[in-house]
């Protein structure tokens, strides 16, 4: 599985990780919801299980991502600061849908 992380996400995704709530934890991607030929995600903070894959990214963070979830893999989480501070998460696999 694949998982690429742009430049600004990774320094949020980073803040994140430093948080007393993050203690012990990772940066876990999720699917909202999948409709028509996209998925919708999100992020949160989880430690790994046997059902996931642990993902190491070329910033320095490892991503969980749920073992055989066609939705997942692939996945790119984008910051953006401009029209407003916002995460995208998308497949391109799938669309551009965030």
């Amino acid at each position: 599985m694949k998982c690429k992380i742009n430049r600004n996400a990774a320094k949020v995704l980073k803040k994140m990780l430093e948080t007393e709530e993050a203690q012990g934890k990772m940066i876990r991607v999720v699917v909202t919801h999948v409709h028509g030929d996209h998925a919708h995600y999100d992020v949160e903070l989880d430690t790994p299980t046997e059902n996931d894959e642990v993902v190491k990214t070329d910033k320095d963070i490892d991503i969980i991502l749920e073992k055989g979830n066609e939705y997942l893999d692939g996945v790119w989480i984008q910051y953006f600061y401009v029209p407003q501070e916002e995460m995208f998460i998308t497949n391109p696999k799938f669309g551009h849908h965030h």
